[in-house]
């Protein structure tokens, strides 16, 4: 039972560090995404930190555009950068995850 419990624990500290060395990945995993006429552009990482944001002249000259803008363009790059993100970090959380019995919840 001892045994087990160690065996549990390094392998739940191993797919800690795994979490950990996925997370600084995501961190060069690139995003981009535009707004359908292209005069919006940013760039985020899998970890959705904002890395550019590319205007077209032709939006300065419209404050609320170039808001709207910002938002639409913006939550459609963090929706991606998120789907990654869960898809990466969930992919390594559930295959360290140690057979503990009534512990599914993860699969």
């Amino acid at each position: 039972m001892f045994g087990d419990l160690m065996g549990m624990m390094g392998k739940l500290k191993e797919t800690q560090q795994k979490i950990e060395e996925t997370k600084k990945r995501l961190d060069s995993v690139l995003i981009d995404e535009q707004s359908n006429d292209g005069l919006l552009k940013v760039t985020l990482t899998a970890n959705r930190t904002v890395k550019s944001i590319e205007i077209d002249d032709s939006l300065l000259e419209d404050k609320e555009q170039l808001e709207d803008y910002l938002v639409l363009v913006m939550n459609k790059a963090i929706q991606k950068a998120t789907a990654v993100n869960e898809a990466e970090l969930g992919a390594v959380a559930k295959d360290g995850m140690p057979n503990i019995p009534g512990m599914d919840i993860f699969k």
